[in-house]
């Protein structure tokens, strides 16, 4: 679902295999070591054994100004001269430097030995790159476990492989019209066929190009994500592969946790490093859903660099909430990032609040199930969404409303509708005995979001829905009645499908297929709709870049045999991009790259 996070990418998986590597073993800081030991043998054997070996040490190790000035001009053979006499000061002072900087370097544990020496030949190849040379990699290697299913098997059924092949059809159409109209920029208006964008990127530029990266690798369009690639590696301004780019944005990021609680700013400048809130938010608070939707980026940023810091400053903000008193076990949306306290008493499952909840469901997952406080957060929370926001109609409909200081409002937003998909993924770990009521209850919301889509004209769901004043899951606010493109209704229904095999999942997203390309498509891409209620669609002219990065991956999956991307191995952050699970246990994973990109 398309909350506010604060990073927008991942590191790609490389399409050309690489050879089968091993982390630094422990043969080969032996021989690190050994070389390391030979080399000061061979400086020390200099200052006994050559002649003029001060004058060596001094020039070689310090670079000393004056012999290097004298030599040059051949005045250092002279003696008896007071010149000669500070010359030699110096080469025995800095011989006395030498000996004891030796000294103390033999004191030092093997692995400071290990990092300074690491640390010395980048800046020598730094050095040796010149001024340019600022984009070296100076990131340790880090194993990487490549988890199976990044690309999939053709279905054997016949008719899901033909749906399958249209989605590719329907991501082809949208990216071609990208492509031609708008490359290098955020968004595509494929009616007026030019680019698009809106605030909330800020200064940044083709964003739908990084938004789409895995969707194209998944759907094995190799030579536009080939092109794509390349247009990132030489227009974001970051550094130079994906793996950099993602850390080096994650420390750019870093100064938005800069508060007296290390909540973070909603908006960051990342040239001055000064972040603030949304003025709207409730006396300038932090939103739920923005803050609470960084866990899966930051703790995969440690893993990718070797910092600590990114799972740090996300995990701060679990103790930070966990100190707080929660309403009714309830998480407000809004949370002052000074104060540490709440601000309104509006707590969404929807626009806001939703993927927090996600999040800590995923963490837990992406930990490989050892995270038990993310574990405990998540069914706690469950427990008290069901117990104060879920209801059920009259007609029979289960559905989420909002609770605004103590009152519901018997609404449920478009982006509400991913909680099906979050809750049938949950339901496995659920206690006790809970894991069959959970799975009934995501399918009762799955049904109720698909009912928000037959009950409209053009079989698209509106942006929200009501259960009142006599109607049910059915838009009554003409500014609740537009479709943009949105992903959450299919999110539920890929999941529905992977974990009950039930073909009615199938079948309702093939509806939402047809729905798309009678309403949605145009020309040059695919646009959203202004009402969902009208007999014929009036286009908003934006085709946004979620709608290839969600709605068609997941409809992509929804259509792919379950090894693709398989659950047990991958977790899709709240953009759908797929991030492996960091397991307890990396040595028994099949697939391992050591990489440095």
């Amino acid at each position: 679902m398309p909350a506010a996070t604060l990073l927008p990418f991942t590191a790609a998986p490389s399409r050309k295999s690489a050879g089968p590597t091993s982390s630094f073993r422990l043969t080969e800081r032996f021989i690190l070591l050994l070389v390391f030991s030979a080399f000061i043998t061979l400086c020390f054997g200099a200052i006994f054994f050559l002649p003029d070996s001060s004058k060596l040490l001094s020039g070689v190790f310090f670079h000393s100004s004056a012999v290097e000035t004298n030599t040059r001009t051949g005045t250092v053979s002279g003696s008896g001269s007071a010149n000669d006499e500070k010359i030699l000061a110096k080469i025995r002072k800095d011989h006395e430097d030498a000996l004891t900087e030796a000294k103390d370097t033999l004191q030092k544990r093997p692995e400071e030995i290990k990092q300074e020496i690491l640390k010395e030949k980048e800046k020598v190849l730094r050095d040796s790159l010149g001024p340019d040379g600022g984009d070296v990699d100076r990131l340790p290697p880090v194993e990487y476990q490549r988890p199976p299913g990044a690309t999939g098997q053709e279905p054997p059924d016949p008719r899901t492989r033909e749906r399958r092949a249209k989605v590719k059809e329907m991501m082809q159409h949208s990216w071609g019209g990208y492509k031609r109209y708008a490359w290098g920029a955020n968004e595509l208006r494929p009616i007026s066929k030019q680019g698009h964008s809106s605030n909330l990127f800020g200064g940044l530029k083709g964003a739908n190009i990084v938004d789409a990266l895995d969707t194209l690798y998944i759907m094995e369009m190799y030579e536009d994500f080939d092109e794509a690639t390349a247009w990132v590696e030489k227009n974001l301004d970051f550094s130079l592969v994906f793996r950099r780019k993602a850390v080096e944005l994650g420390e750019r990021l870093l100064p938005a946790f800069k508060t007296s609680t290390g909540i973070p700013w909603a908006l960051l400048n990342l040239k001055s490093g000064i972040g603030r809130n949304w003025p709207w938010a409730s006396g300038g608070s932090s939103i739920l859903a923005e803050y609470g939707t960084l866990h899966l980026e930051f703790m995969h940023l440690s893993k990718l660099s070797g910092n600590p810091e990114f799972a740090q400053k996300v995990m701060n903000i679990r103790k930070v909430l966990e100190r707080l008193d929660k309403p009714h076990g309830l998480y407000p949306n809004y949370l002052n990032p000074n104060s540490g306290q709440w601000g309104q008493h509006h707590v969404s499952v929807g626009g806001l609040g939703d993927s927090f909840y996600e999040y800590l469901l995923k963490a837990w997952i992406m930990s490989d199930k050892t995270d038990e406080e993310a574990k405990k957060m998540y069914y706690d929370a469950l427990q008290a969404i069901e117990t104060n926001l879920i209801r059920k109609s009259s007609g029979g409909l289960t559905y989420i409303a909002e609770w605004k200081g103590g009152l519901l409002e018997h609404k449920m937003g478009h982006l509400t509708c991913f909680a099906g998909g979050m809750i049938a993924l949950g339901a496995d770990g659920a206690p006790g005995d809970q894991t069959g009521h959970q799975m009934e209850l995501a399918a009762e919301i799955a049904r109720t979001c698909h009912e928000s889509y037959a009950r409209t004209t053009l079989k698209l769901g509106p942006e929200a829905f009501r259960f009142d004043g006599g109607v049910e899951a059915i838009a009554t606010r003409q500014n609740e009645k537009y479709f943009i493109l949105r992903p959450e209704v299919i999110e539920t229904f890929m999941y529905m499908w992977r974990f009950t095999h039930d073909p009615k999942y199938r079948d309702w997203g093939w509806e939402a297929v047809q729905a798309l390309e009678q309403h949605c498509r145009v020309e040059a891409g695919y646009s959203g709709i202004r009402d969902v209620y009208a007999t014929s669609p009036n286009h908003d002219d934006v085709q946004q870049s979620f709608y290839q990065a969600e709605t068609l991956k997941y409809l992509y999956l929804l259509f792919s045999e379950d090894d693709h991307l398989p659950s047990d191995h991958w977790v899709f952050n709240t953009e759908a991009h797929p991030l492996p699970v960091i397991r307890r246990d990396s040595t028994d994973q099949p697939h391992k790259d050591k990489t440095a990109a």
